[in-house]
């Protein structure tokens, strides 16, 4: 794709590294679109959880490491531009015989090297060379189009072949002689002219451009009210203070202890709101600096890459791009001046000292709510204090006006700890060590909350913190379920094969939210997309994988050619779908709209039944109840491993069904005989068993974001959740 960008269009910081302010050396982009040196990355990678420099977004790196990211290539086209135009000038030596700085020199785009004259004719001689582009001085020093700086894209298996076409079954460039060999045009492979694929990528990003033009106007237009608000911070601070000291002064020696109580009171609050804000418009910015960075990525790549570029990092782009359009952050900055407030007159200063001052904040303490989480002996558990103000919305205090306290049933001190989670809500975390009643009791500013003290009954590990569902076709009741999910929301989303719909119930209580019907006679498994979306799978007269709304509206219905017989799914970020398909024993790889990539496992799996993907490793995992083990493929199809045996000791499976994969990427497995939970590490090796559904018949898993394993047990018609960490 040509670029009509000038050398003066950029300067050198743009060229810059940020981690060791050179210019970049092999740059290669993170997923959030932040560009660094690869040598400065490998130091990086060395983290445990290494999160960008640049926005702190946490980043999962290939299998390959650092080697495995994108090249930036944009930005190598910006550097061989600006050594172009420097090598134009004298006293530069040539990049080939790295000797001779007299005499002008030649620019070759495919080798991207200047050259010397001499090292130009005899580049011209050699047949090899003969299709190189080779610019002469004259012609750099005039140039002022980076797009004639791009570098020429070879293929890896032919290294004499340009990257012409891309297959979009494997989402792969291939040269000419690929569609001949590994790319030919037919069943699983569709090559096309990469300008044609380039196109249609490009007016997808400009049209994600577009959208996040009103984004990054109300993000900044949020900034702009949180500098406002704490503009008047420190003089509402001042006036209040000015109000205590002349309230106080008048109670003399009296009244000095009390003084300095309301005066810390003061700048206590005044660091809780200024924390609160400064913490509110770093959010804020957050989203601002990665909508624009975003934005100047994906436009670069619009407007100047090059159709290969586009096509490298072109479904990267649209990833990041979409995914922080998904988000819906709170640019609302509630703040309220706080003023001191004389509560009683100086002639009654020795009636009621400690009632005199105060500081008035907007909370409502009638109005503040406590969230108890399910607790388990020997975890760390939690409840959520929301303190809130009239209207009923979140609202942030000091933490001096927030006490807790709790006993377990014997009535001994369990500690406590108070965190600020987020604007007006509190974290009261605790580990309890005895199961039982335990009492928790929560003030604000001196005032019991509604409802308490609360009663937490603390249960052992091995027993559901929560059961869902009993039996029957009612609201909340189940019939059969088999598949389960988690949804964008933090729901479990449940499967009922006897009554053929889906209920979406809240993970804390239980409580159904939302159903909708499967239009097959036995539904069977459920998966979200990256975009909040559902896919069933069922079989029956009416088989298929369906896509539902958030709401429940059916969107789609695919029938790939043969798939009589789907049973568990999973989706990828960029769309793509797993099916383990029973009848012809093996999974089917989906494109976005149903079509069919490959088969993976087949002549390898007897029994498939559920999959789960760990993309960060490129590997997915498909439980067999046949074989009694979980078999590992890439997506490529390649068997990676495979683990486990018959029995029912640890480490053993019989007949195993739901799996999924944790952040730390071990495999949760749980048996349909027995139903043990299982944990094995990346490789397979067994680590400990969580506990042992006590439904009967469990199937579908699902770990959700606050650490619980939601098992669905056909027999029992419920769903238990189990503490997972």
């Amino acid at each position: 794709m040509a670029s009509n960008m000038a050398s003066d269009d950029f300067d050198d910081q743009f060229l810059t590294c940020s981690v060791c302010m050179l210019h970049f050396r092999d740059p290669r982009v993170l997923p959030c679109l932040h560009t660094f040196c690869r040598e400065c990355l490998q130091e990086w990678a060395a983290k445990q959880q290494p999160q960008c420099p640049t926005c702190r977004t946490q980043v999962c790196l290939p299998d390959q490491g650092v080697a495995g990211l994108r090249t930036n290539f944009y930005v190598n086209n910006l550097l061989d531009f600006a050594a172009a135009k420097k090598g134009a000038g004298p006293g530069v030596p040539c990049q080939v015989c790295e000797g001779n700085v007299e005499g002008s020199k030649s620019w070759c785009a495919d080798c991207a090297k200047l050259m010397c004259e001499s090292c130009t004719l005899l580049h011209r001689k050699f047949p090899l060379f003969e299709d190189h582009e080779v610019t002469p001085e004259n012609a750099l020093k005039a140039e002022k189009d980076v797009g004639k700086f791009h570098r020429k894209r070879h293929c890896k298996k032919h290294k004499n072949q340009e990257l012409v076409f891309y297959c979009e079954s494997c989402n792969a460039l291939a040269c000419t002689a690929c569609t001949v060999v590994d790319h030919r045009p037919g069943k699983g492979h569709n090559p096309v002219e990469i300008s044609t694929v380039a196109q249609r990528k490009k007016e997808t990003l400009q049209g994600l451009l577009q959208d996040m033009d009103p984004r990054l106007k109300k993000i900044q237009a949020a900034v702009k009210e949180v500098e406002k608000k704490m503009s008047n911070l420190m003089p509402s601070k001042e006036a209040a203070t000015d109000q205590a000291k002349a309230y106080f002064r008048q109670l003399a020696d009296l009244l000095q202890k009390r003084e300095q109580q309301i005066l810390s009171q003061i700048d206590e609050q005044c660091r809780a709101d200024g924390k609160a804000l400064q913490t509110k418009k770093e959010a804020i910015e957050f989203e601002l600096a990665g909508l624009t960075s975003a934005q100047t990525f994906c436009q670069q790549a619009v407007e100047h890459g090059s159709d290969v570029h586009i096509l490298e990092v072109g479904n990267q782009v649209q990833t990041r791009v979409e995914t922080l359009l998904a988000k819906q952050p709170d640019l609302e900055s509630y703040w309220s001046e706080f003023q001191f407030v004389e509560n009683t007159a100086v002639s009654d200063v020795e009636k009621e000292v400690d009632s005199f001052g105060g500081v008035k904040t907007n909370v409502d303490v009638s109005k503040c709510k406590v969230a108890v989480k399910p607790a388990i002996q020997g975890f760390a558990c939690i409840a959520e204090l929301t303190t809130t103000n009239q209207e009923g919305r979140p609202c942030d205090t000091n933490s001096k006006a927030v006490t807790t306290n709790m006993e377990d049933p014997s009535g001994t001190n369990i500690p406590t700890q108070l965190r600020l989670k987020s604007r007006g809500v509190w974290e009261i975390s605790y580990v309890p060590k005895v199961t039982g009643k335990h009492r928790l009791e929560v003030k604000v500013n001196s005032q019991h909350v509604t409802g308490s003290p609360f009663d937490v009954e603390v249960k052992g590990k091995d027993t559901p913190v929560l059961t869902i569902g009993r039996k029957g076709s009612g609201v909340g009741k189940l019939g059969g379920p088999i598949g389960v999910a988690v949804d964008k929301d933090g729901n479990i989303a449940v499967v009922e094969h006897g009554n053929k719909r889906v209920q979406v119930f809240d993970t804390d209580t239980g409580k159904p939210l939302n159903s909708f019907p499967v239009d097959d006679m036995f539904p069977h498994s459920i998966a979200v997309g990256s975009n909040g979306r559902f896919l069933v799978t069922s079989f029956g007269n009416n088989f298929g994988l369906r896509r539902y709304s958030k709401q429940g509206e059916l969107l789609n219905t695919f029938k790939p050619d043969g798939m009589t017989c789907p049973f568990g799914v999973a989706v990828l970020q960029d769309g793509r779908m797993v099916v383990a398909y029973g009848g012809q024993k093996s999974c089917l790889l989906l494109q976005p709209d149903g079509s069919l990539i490959r088969d993976i496992g087949k002549g390898r799996l007897l029994g498939p039944g559920f999959v789960s993907i760990d993309e960060s490793r490129g590997v997915m995992y498909v439980t067999d109840w046949d074989a009694h083990k979980i078999f590992a493929f890439d997506l490529d199809g390649n068997l990676k491993f495979y683990f486990g045996k018959k029995g029912q000791n640890e480490g053993e499976f019989s007949r195993p069904k739901g799996v999924t994969i944790d952040p730390a990427g071990n495999i949760i497995v749980v048996n349909f005989d027995g139903g043990r939970l299982q944990v094995f590490g990346p490789d397979g090796t067994f680590v400990r068993t969580v506990a042992t559904a006590k439904g009967g018949n469990p199937f579908g898993i699902a770990l959700t974001p606050d650490g619980y394993i939601a098992v669905v047990c056909s027999a029992g018609h419920c769903v238990e959740m189990y503490r997972y960490n």
